[in-house]
């Protein structure tokens, strides 16, 4: 069965590497190697005495003990290294549904998060954030409306990509409460923990909470690696990690080995990657904040809670239109949320590049020349 076009993937694919300033993407800054290895006292000796043999499927046991470290209730034995976290959006997926199965994706989200269960089970429906004045909010209503049978599966992502929205810490508890009574499984997207904006606390991992939640995180986001390709699943349910390793074995069967020598790097030098990335999300959210105040004519601007992204309102007829044009004609690159699951209406903003403000400053010139 063939599976909808991945349309988030193919815009970056057609200009993220080749336009100039790029406003939209979802990672942070990064680092090389060398610096990276810096950072956790190691060097490159380290990384040149890495064998390139097999490693273990699960994962390195002294990494997946890091990884569990991460969190309160969690120990190694449910860590399943990936070898990128699309790998494990993919297999539990795949794994947790069958065809007629419901899930219900709290969008808009990224591609993937909707993409996947439709395609296992061509029964998904969208459970949206609610834009208001300055904001976003959570509709429970809507929520306890759309869980009704056969709903077997709930997909969250907080931090929120998109949109930058951070729920409350009650707010989290009573979504945990709602699939907790009926039974459901929960699949919580994590990539964005960690980069809670303005003194916003960091939300407990649902896999600390909830028995049947299965967590998603990696070091793409938060830790600014993505060209480690390195992520992990957290299943506490050991029926259900078996499933989910015997289907790794048929994706990618074990974990590339120097990824693993850099991701241990990464997690001794976690405090120094995440202190630095949350430092120019901020500085560049500031920015966001005087461009936007100016053309508050042209743009409907939401300010982040987390995450190193928003989602803003822009007054166009087509954002897709807007977006294609605006990287062709001045190699500009916004992401139209219509990719996202949502209007035609709204375009993301990324706010973890060094080059944000440069960017920025060149599409300020060039709205300048439209008006």
């Amino acid at each position: 069965m063939r599976i909808a076009p991945f349309e988030t993937e193919d815009f970056y694919a057609r200009y993220e590497f080749t336009s100039p300033h790029i406003l939209s993407v979802s990672d942070c800054e990064t680092v090389s190697i060398a610096e990276l290895l810096e950072l956790a006292g190691r060097s490159m000796a380290d990384l040149g005495r890495t064998r390139l043999s097999y490693t273990e499927s699960r994962g390195h046991p002294e990494l997946r003990a890091a990884i569990s470290a991460c969190y309160e209730h969690v120990d190694a034995e449910a860590i399943l290294e990936l070898n990128a976290p699309i790998e494990g959006i993919y297999i539990v997926m795949e794994e947790l549904l069958e065809p007629g199965d419901r899930a219900i994706v709290l969008g808009p989200c990224y591609d993937a998060l909707h993409n996947i269960p439709e395609h296992v089970s061509g029964n998904v429906e969208y459970w949206m954030l609610e834009p208001v004045e300055g904001a976003w909010a959570l509709d429970f209503d809507k929520l306890d409306a759309l869980l009704r049978p056969p709903t077997k599966l709930l997909v969250v992502n907080f931090p929120q990509n998109p949109t930058g929205f951070l729920p409350t810490e009650a707010q989290f508890f009573h979504i945990l409460e709602r699939v907790r009574e009926k039974g459901l499984w929960l699949f919580s997207d994590e990539m964005y923990r960690g980069l809670e904006l303005d003194g916003a606390s960091m939300l407990p991992s649902a896999a600390d909470h909830y028995e049947r939640a299965i967590v998603l995180s990696g070091l793409s986001k938060t830790y600014g690696l993505p060209g480690l390709r390195f992520g992990w699943l957290v299943a506490r349910d050991q029926e259900l990690y078996g499933s989910l390793l015997n289907r790794k074995y048929y994706t990618s069967i074990c974990p590339p080995a120097p990824s693993e020598t850099l991701a241990m790097a990464a997690f001794e030098a976690r405090d120094k990657l995440v202190e630095r990335n949350l430092r120019r999300i901020h500085a560049n959210v500031a920015l966001a904040d005087t461009f936007f105040a100016q053309r508050e004519d042209f743009f409907d601007w939401r300010r982040p809670q987390a995450a190193s992204v928003a989602l803003v309102g822009v007054d166009v007829p087509s954002a897709k239109e807007y977006c294609h044009t605006l990287a062709k004609e001045a190699g500009i690159v916004l992401l139209p949320s219509s990719f996202l699951g949502y209007d035609d209406a709204h375009v993301r903003f990324g706010f973890g590049r060094e080059s944000f403000g440069a960017s920025l400053a060149a599409y300020e010139k060039h709205l300048a020349k439209g008006d």
